[in-house]
């Protein structure tokens, strides 16, 4: 009759360890950095594992021509943002075994 309780209560166990294991991934997350560059190194972005744009570095050789700094600036910014929506993939493919857990990149900071 109570045989399920041990059932209920590896669920609950599971679901903590989920927990805790998510909270150290958004610390792991946070301290990653990923760059990207355009336009030969003439702009440079830094996001974090969770996608938050860190940091942007321009040439001021680039400055000249404001449509092109534009364009390198956000292409800076997708390639990095990519490099790591790549990584928080690999990271949560560790985690949970490979099984896709719809919601569980937004749960950790992401898109």
């Amino acid at each position: 009759m109570f045989g399920s309780l041990g059932n209920i209560k590896d669920l609950l166990k599971t679901a903590r360890d989920l927990q805790g294991n998510l909270a150290k991934m958004q610390e792991q997350l946070a301290a990653k950095r990923y760059d990207a560059v355009a336009g030969g190194d003439m702009v440079r972005a830094t996001v974090d594992g969770r996608c938050q744009l860190l940091e942007v570095k321009i040439d001021p050789r680039a400055v000249s021509d404001v449509e092109l700094l534009e364009d390198l600036v956000k292409a800076a910014i997708n390639a990095a943002t990519a490099k790591a929506q790549e990584g928080m993939k690999e990271e949560m493919s560790t985690l949970t075994g490979g099984v896709d857990i719809g919601g569980l990149g937004r749960m950790l900071g992401g898109s």
